[in-house]
């Protein structure tokens, strides 16, 4: 069936509830079950009106809002297929999946997105129309309407297109770490198959009682997938629009599940031991105990044990003394956290195991329709990605390669036959590119990207991923990546975190003038020196670090050096710094 037909079941069954929530100006709203409905209909026979029919692509370049996921529910209700396009994304980039994808409609969020879209609109041989979400945004009439004024008057009378499992629901483009985008063919099946995994994987009880914070693009699949699932479920899903405003956003909407990517969970995790590190050693003592009590509480509970009184009158303490600090900072109320995009070091995922928040480390790719291993809440191994989800079937190829078969993988690359056929093994299998291991319990454990993989001159092998986590962990490094691949020795690519180094400078003696000067003063190379030694000690001689730069400002989306989801695009990197890099060898 079309997946979007819990907009049907679910207005009946919690008919003024509220569906979705959103910040207007500083006080946050939400949609009820019915006017969500009402408003993807009408949303639907707009589009209709403008003679989009089913299989026609309708892309979203806008960053999270109610209005995002109104305007995705309307185009797969009518059979529509939704090209989302990252709210980062240049105008070239934007134009090439517009383009790609044939795209008639497309809706914008902000006056760039909107000006970028009215140029490529002049030139376009498919692109017909543009809808602006907010009226925040300039306009010129031309080919322009408000969403508001768009689905002003038309009816909310719509029945949801009949779709089968084959039926397209999506394309979306991969941001990548290296290469032009590919745009993924997802369907109604791929979906409401992955759905139906989570809820038979994870049992949740009392789902619908829940609140899920949107904070990743809903133009990755990890977060719109989650949020389709949430809304599919009865969830309330809260949109939040601009990512820097997280640390407010907790605290107001009180989620109890959010999806984040491990840079999220480094940062808390690295802030945390560093307030312990520069308190009392009273503080410090009682803060190793709360540790203590809560790790042998999180490991009886994994491994599905019983808990005896003086353990939970101890972890009560813990709680009022150390851990509902941190958790008032994450709203108080967080239980549930999927993690995905890249590995996560357990200390981290023990760490918030300790204070009762169970973050769900998972592992898949937008070709899978994401999840394809997660964390159970019982028996799961910290330093994995967990077990196979639904149907999945997992195997590991050669050069260590993870295969896997199941009824979430992509359907293909649009209009790239060629390049879907290589990622398929002649049976059937398909090749994640990620290289990992299987243990005797079904866990599986990432090693490393192949194409990450790196191979000295000296013929030695080295695995960045692992290495690169240690180092974000630490407070004081906020980016890193690692080169090695056909040189003598392993070097690092450093970008400092400017905002702890700055507390930091004082106890140097140092000024600051300019980053850029900052980061070349001896002293400063000797901290980060002293810190990498430490932190890669126990690692073999050709794997460790030799000699590493620092960067006097941070890597950015906007810049082509990171991808939405953060993850260093290597290959962009190498070419723009190359002349640095050169010189550390």
């Amino acid at each position: 069936m079309n997946l979007t037909e819990f907009l049907n079941i679910n207005s009946d069954k919690y008919l003024k509830n509220p569906a979705i929530g959103f910040k207007k100006r500083d006080d946050w709203e939400t949609i009820s079950w019915l006017k969500l409905r009402t408003l993807v209909f009408k949303t639907a026979n707009a589009l209709r009106k403008s003679e989009i029919c089913a299989g026609d692509k309708v892309a979203i370049y806008a960053d999270n809002s109610a209005e995002w996921i109104i305007f995705d529910l309307a185009i797969l209700s009518m059979g529509a297929v939704t090209v989302p396009i990252y709210s980062t994304n240049n105008k070239e980039q934007a134009a090439y999946i517009l383009e790609n994808s044939e795209t008639k409609i497309v809706l914008v969020g902000n006056q760039q997105q909107y000006d970028d879209c009215l140029e490529i609109l002049q030139e376009s041989q498919s692109l017909k129309e543009i809808i602006v979400a907010k009226k925040a945004v300039w306009i010129k009439q031309d080919r322009s309407a408000f969403l508001e004024d768009y689905i002003a008057k038309v009816s909310d009378e719509f029945e949801i297109v009949e779709r089968n499992d084959e039926d397209l629901a999506t394309i979306i483009y991969t941001s990548g770490t290296t290469g032009v985008p590919k745009g993924v063919m997802l369907s109604h099946g791929n979906f409401l198959k992955t759905f139906q995994a989570h809820t038979d994987f994870f049992k949740f009880e009392n789902f619908d009682r829940q609140k899920s914070l949107a904070f990743l693009p809903l133009s990755h699949i990890f977060e719109h997938c989650w949020t389709l699932y949430c809304l599919q479920s009865g969830v309330k899903v809260y949109f939040l629009e601009n990512t820097k405003l997280i640390a407010n956003a907790l605290v107001e909407v009180k989620p109890t599940f959010m999806c984040a990517v491990p840079r999220f969970y480094q940062k808390i995790y690295a802030g945390v031991n560093q307030t312990i590190d520069q308190g009392s050693e009273s503080k410090k003592k009682v803060f190793k105990w709360a540790i203590k009590v809560g790790t042998e509480i999180s490991e009886l509970k994994r491994q599905d044990k019983s808990v005896s009184l003086g353990l939970i009158f101890k972890n009560y303490f813990a709680n009022k003394l150390v851990f509902n600090k941190i958790k008032k900072k994450l709203g108080g109320e967080l239980w549930f956290m999927p993690c995905g995009g890249a590995s996560l070091s357990e200390d981290i995922t023990r760490f918030f195991d300790a204070m009762g928040i169970h973050i769900t480390v998972g592992y898949g790719l937008t070709e899978t329709t994401a999840t394809l291993t997660a964390f159970p809440f019982k028996n799961y191994r910290h330093g994995t990605a967990g077990k196979s989800i639904g149907d999945v079937e997992i195997k590991i190829g050669e050069n260590d390669e993870i295969l896997v078969k199941g009824s979430s993988i992509m359907q293909g690359y649009y209009k790239l036959p060629k390049e879907t056929a290589e990622v398929f093994t002649e049976d059937g299998w398909f090749k994640t590119g990620d290289a990992g291991e299987i243990d005797n319990e079904g866990n599986l454990k990432i090693t490393d990207r192949i194409k990450d993989l790196m191979k000295t001159s000296n013929g030695k092998y080295i695995a960045p991923q692992p290495m690169e986590n240690a180092l974000s962990n630490d407070a004081f490094i906020d980016q890193v990546m690692l080169i090695a691949e056909g040189k003598s020795f392993v070097t690092a690519v450093i970008v400092p975190d400017f905002e702890n180094l700055e507390k930091e400078l004082p106890k140097l003696n140092i000024n600051l003038d300019s980053w850029e000067n900052v980061v070349k003063l001896p002293a400063i190379h000797k901290f980060y020196e002293n810190k990498i030694s430490e932190i890669q000690k126990s690692i073999s001689s050709f794997e460790k670090i030799k000699k590493f730069i620092l960067m006097p400002e941070a890597f950015e989306i906007s810049a082509g050096e990171i991808t939405p989801t953060l993850k260093i695009k290597r290959n962009v990197v190498l070419k723009k710094y190359h002349d640095l890099i050169e010189e550390m060898y």
